[in-house]
């Protein structure tokens, strides 16, 4: 862990850098694949596709849901 001191009293401190980021995905996203798609298309499609799975199956939903917050993915519409 980083360790800093201060001017004052010279006293070490422990601190941790903590960063955070959200990715937010529209659920609306591309329903096929075309062939002059972006990455991030693809991967706009792809995570939509895997939000709808969730919506047909309560325990599969539960687990996107589950994942989803581990990696900070929120689903707008």
């Amino acid at each position: 862990m980083p360790t800093a001191t201060t001017p004052t009293t010279s006293a070490a401190i422990d601190y941790q850098k903590v960063f955070t980021e959200r990715v937010f995905i529209k659920k609306d996203g591309p329903v096929d694949p075309d062939i002059n798609s972006t990455g991030g298309e693809l991967l706009h499609g792809y995570l939509c596709d895997v939000y709808r799975l969730g919506q047909k199956d309560e325990k599969l939903k539960d687990a996107i849901e589950a994942m989803a917050r581990k990696w900070n993915v929120f689903y707008v519409s």
